[in-house]
C-alpha cells in the first residue's frame, strides 16, 4: 500500500541486478531533468497508464486521443500525433520499438522515470524529447502475494493478482496477471451504444538469478491483449459541439508477446551487460473515417510486426575520477500491414462522381454499378539499424564533465501494392465495364547521424547545478495513409481517359533533429533531506520538424517536414515531507513556435506549435491521519490537482483549449493483510477537449473523460 512497505512483505538489500545500466541511480545528481514516480505514488494516485502521468512530470503531456493505439506524447512543445514518437520507452532496459505499444496498464511497477530533453546519445532513435524508463517489481526486492479488485462507475472493473517468491537469496521468480473492463464513458447517439468501452488483459513471468562468479540473469516474458472501442469524436460546426454520432462501428484490437533477457557480469572496475529483446505485435483498427452519420468511407489498418533488439553496454563503476560508458546497439523490424479504405455511396457520390460529372461528364452521365468499393493498400516494411556510442566523464573537486558521441544508422524500405476495381458506365452505354487501377512500387529512407552530448555539473552537500547540450534524433518514415488518396486520384484521371503514373514522393518524410540546451539545479537545502527542489531552463532548436497535416479534401493524414522551430521555457519540482505531511508539486512553461514554416502558400512563421500545452501544473498532498493502531496500520488522505493549457489546435492558432484543472482524491486504509481505498478522478466533472482535427472540411474534437470514482480492495500475503 502507498507510503509504507507491507508488514508481511520481505524487502532484501539492494542488488545491482535491477540497477539501471545507463542512467545514474539518483536523479538528484544527474545533469538532466527527470521525474521519478515510485510504486507507492503510482498506487496512491491510482495511476493506470503513462497517460495519467501527464502534467505530474512538468512539460510532459500524453493526452487521451480516444484509443490505446494513439500514444501521442508532447514534451516541451514538441510531439507527434502519428508514426515516430519524440520520446522513447524502455521497460526493464528493453526498448519498445512501436509506439502503438506505449499505452498499456501499469501493474506491479516499481517506478517510472520520465527524463526530459534529448537523450539520443544514450538511447538513440526517437528520443529527441526524452525517455520513459519503466521498471517492474523485482522478486529479489519483494516477496509475497498481492491481490487487488477495483470497481468504479460505468462498470469499471480491474483485477490484479501476483506471486513473488525467492527460494534462495540468489534466485527469485514472479507471476502476475491482470484484467480490466469498462463499459465506456461516451454514447454514440447514432448507434445507440457506448463507443469507448473495452477489455484488457496481461500477464508477466519474471525470473532473476544471481549465480556465482559475478553474474546476474534477468528474464521477463509478457503477454498482452486489448479489445476496445474508441474515437469518441464530436463534430464542431458554427460554434456548436455535436454529440458523438457516426454510423459504422469502430474498434481496436492488439495482441502482444514480449521477452527480455538481461545478462550482467560484474568486474572489479566495470560492469558488462547484454540486453536482448523480442517483441511481436498484431493489431487491427477499424474506424468510421468520416465520423459522421453518413455513408462516406471507412478504414482499417491491420499489421503484424516482429522486432528484435540487441544491446551491449560496458560501464565503469561509480565513485572514480574517470568514468566511461560504451555500447553497441542493433535492431531489426519487419512489419506486414494492410490498410483497406472502403468508399460508400455518399462518399462515391460526393467525392468522386460529383466532381467528375460537373467538370467532365454532363447530366450525371457517369455511373458506378456498386454502392461501395474498396481500395486495398498492402505494405511490407522491413527496417534495421545499428549504433555505437561512447561517453567519457571526469570528476574533480565537485566538478563533473561528461562528453558522449553516438553514431547511428537506420535503413527502411516500403514495398507497396495498392489496387482497386470499380464497374462504371456512361448513362447511354448498355453495360458496366470494369476499371482496374493499381499502384505498385517501393520507397527507401535511410539516415546516418552523429549524436553528441555534453554536460558540466558542480555538486556539494546542498545539491547540484549543471549545464548541458545534447543533439536529438527522430527517424524518418512513410505516409502509408496517403496511398488511398493517390489511388483515388489515379482512378479519377483514368475515368476521363487521362491515365497518370502516380507520384509516391510525398509518402516519404525525412528525419527530424534538434539541439537541446539546459541549465538546471537539484537542491537539497535541509540536512534531513526532507526538502528537494529541482529547476531547469531550456532552449530547443529543431530542424526539419515532422508535423502531421491533413491535405485538402484528403481521406487521410500525412507527416510533413515543416521546416524550423524552437522552444524555450522552464520547469520546477518540489518535494517536501514533514511528519505525516507530504507535498509534491511541479510546474512547467513552454513557448514553442515556428521559425520557418510554409504550407499551401501560407506562412506560419511565428505561430505557436499546435497540440502541446503552454503550461502544466501539478500538486499532490498526502496526509497520514492520526488513528488508533487498533483501527488501522495507517489511514492516508491524498488530494491531487493537475492543470494543462493553453493548447492551440491548428497552425493558424485560431482554435484553442484554455487552461483546465482536474481534481483527484483518495482515502486509503490498511489493517493487517487487508486494505481499501476510495478514489475519484476529475471530481469536479470538468469538461475539456483533448484532440482536434479537420477532415473533408469538417472539424472534430475529442473530449476528456468525465468524473470517475470507485473503490479498491487489496490483500497482501506472505
Amino acid at each position: 500500500m502507498p507510503g509504507l512497505e507491507w508488514a508481511d512483505s520481505v524487502v532484501l538489500e539492494e542488488v545491482s541486478i535491477v540497477a539501471p545500466i545507463k542512467m545514474p541511480e539518483s536523479d538528484g545528481k544527474g545533469a538532466y531533468s527527470a521525474t521519478t514516480v515510485s510504486r507507492a505514488e503510482l498506487e496512491n494516485l491510482h495511476v493506470n497508464s503513462i497517460k495519467e502521468l501527464s502534467a505530474l512530470a512538468p512539460n510532459f503531456y500524453q493526452p487521451d486521443y480516444g484509443s490505446r493505439m494513439t500514444s501521442s506524447i508532447y514534451v516541451r512543445g514538441f510531439g507527434s500525433r502519428i508514426d515516430q514518437p519524440v520520446v522513447g520507452m524502455n521497460i526493464d532496459e528493453r526498448p519498445v520499438m512501436n509506439k502503438n505499444n506505449y499505452d498499456f496498464d501499469l501493474f506491479d511497477i516499481d517506478r517510472v522515470q520520465i527524463v526530459r530533453g534529448a537523450q539520443s546519445a544514450l538511447y538513440g532513435r526517437n528520443t529527441s524529447g526524452g525517455a520513459i524508463n519503466v521498471y517492474t517489481l523485482s522478486p529479489l526486492h519483494f516477496q509475497g502475494k498481492r491481490v487487488s479488485l477495483e470497481y468504479g462507475n460505468e462498470n469499471h472493473v480491474r483485477f490484479k493478482a501476483s506471486h513473488y517468491a525467492a527460494p534462495t537469496k540468489d534466485l527469485g521468480w514472479s507471476a502476475s496477471v491482470f484484467y480490466a473492463h469498462s463499459d465506456g464513458y461516451f454514447m454514440n447517439r447514432e448507434r445507440g451504444e457506448k463507443c469507448d468501452g473495452g477489455d484488457n488483459a496481461a500477464m508477466r513471468l519474471r525470473v532473476q538469478w544471481l549465480p556465482s562468479g559475478g553474474w546476474s540473469i534477468d528474464n521477463t516474458f509478457t503477454l498482452g491483449y486489448t479489445y476496445e472501442g474508441g474515437w469518441a469524436y464530436r463534430n464542431y460546426s458554427n460554434g456548436v459541439l455535436a454529440p458523438v454520432a457516426y454510423n459504422d462501428p469502430c474498434s481496436y484490437r492488439r495482441f502482444t508477446v514480449g521477452d527480455g533477457l538481461v545478462v550482467k557480469r560484474f568486474f572489479d572496475s566495470f560492469t558488462l551487460s547484454s540486453t536482448t529483446g523480442y517483441q511481436f505485435m498484431s493489431d487491427g483498427m477499424r474506424i468510421d473515417n468520416d465520423f459522421l452519420p453518413l455513408d462516406y468511407f471507412s478504414m482499417g489498418q491491420f499489421q503484424d510486426e516482429h522486432s528484435v533488439t540487441q544491446e551491449f553496454v560496458a560501464r565503469s563503476k561509480e565513485g572514480r575520477a574517470f568514468s566511461w560508458q560504451a555500447g553497441l546497439f542493433g535492431f531489426f523490424k519487419h512489419n506486414s500491414m494492410t490498410a483497406p479504405v472502403t468508399f460508400k455511396q455518399y462518399g462515391i457520390d460526393s467525392l468522386i462522381l460529383k466532381n467528375a460529372n460537373e467538370y467532365w461528364f454532363k447530366d450525371n452521365a457517369l455511373q458506378f454499378r456498386d454502392d461501395n468499393f474498396t481500395i486495398e493498400d498492402d505494405f511490407i516494411i522491413p527496417s534495421f539499424g545499428a549504433a555505437a556510442y561512447l561517453q567519457l566523464g571526469y570528476s574533480w573537486a565537485g566538478f563533473d564533465f561528461s562528453a558522449g558521441l553516438r553514431l547511428d544508422y537506420e535503413w527502411s524500405r516500403m514495398d507497396y501494392d495498392c489496387r482497386a476495381q470499380v464497374y462504371r458506365k456512361l448513362e447511354k452505354e448498355p453495360e458496366y465495364k470494369p476499371l482496374d487501377v493499381s499502384f505498385v512500387g517501393d520507397n527507401v529512407v535511410d539516415a546516418l547521424e552523429l549524436l553528441p552530448s555534453f554536460s558540466l555539473s558542480y555538486s556539494r552537500d546542498w545539491g547540484t547545478v549543471y549545464a548541458s547540450a545534447r543533439k536529438g534524433f527522430k527517424t524518418g518514415g512513410f505516409n502509408t495513409q496517403l496511398f488511398s488518396d493517390i489511388l483515388k486520384d489515379k482512378m479519377a484521371q483514368e475515368l476521363i481517359g487521362n491515365p497518370i503514373p502516380g507520384d509516391a514522393s510525398s509518402t516519404v518524410y525525412e528525419p527530424e533533429t534538434n539541439w537541446t540546451y539546459e541549465l538546471g539545479t537539484h537542491l537539497s537545502p535541509l540536512k534531513s533531506g526532507a526538502l528537494k527542489i529541482s529547476a531547469t531552463a531550456f532552449y530547443i532548436d529543431c530542424r526539419n520538424q515532422q508535423l502531421t497535416v491533413f491535405p485538402p479534401k484528403s481521406t487521410g493524414r500525412m507527416m510533413s517536414n515543416a521546416g524550423e522551430s524552437f522552444s524555450c521555457g522552464a520547469e520546477a519540482t518540489i518535494a517536501y515531507r514533514v511528519g505525516d505531511f507530504t507535498l509534491n508539486a511541479g510546474y512547467g512553461y513552454t513557448h514553442a513556435e515556428f521559425k520557418k514554416y510554409l504550407s499551401d502558400d501560407k506562412d506560419y512563421s511565428g505561430k505557436i506549435l499546435p497540440y502541446a500545452p503552454r503550461e502544466t501544473m501539478s500538486a499532490n498532498v498526502e496526509y497520514r491521519l492520526p488513528v488508533p493502531k487498533g483501527f488501522a496500520n495507517f489511514f492516508v488522505l491524498n488530494v491531487g490537482w493537475t492543470g494543462v493549457g493553453r493548447i492551440y489546435w491548428n497552425e493558424e492558432n485560431t482554435l484553442s483549449q484554455g487552461y483546465y484543472g482536474l481534481l483527484s482524491a483518495s482515502l486509503t486504509w490498511e489493517k493487517g493483510i487487508f486494505g481499501a481505498s476510495l478514489w475519484g478522478k476529475n471530481l469536479l466533472n470538468r469538461q475539456y477537449n483533448t484532440f482536434y482535427f479537420r477532415s473533408i472540411e469538417n472539424d472534430f474534437f475529442a473530449q476528456g473523460k468525465p468524473i470517475q470514482f470507485g473503490i479498491s480492495i487489496n490483500m497482501n500475503l506472505k
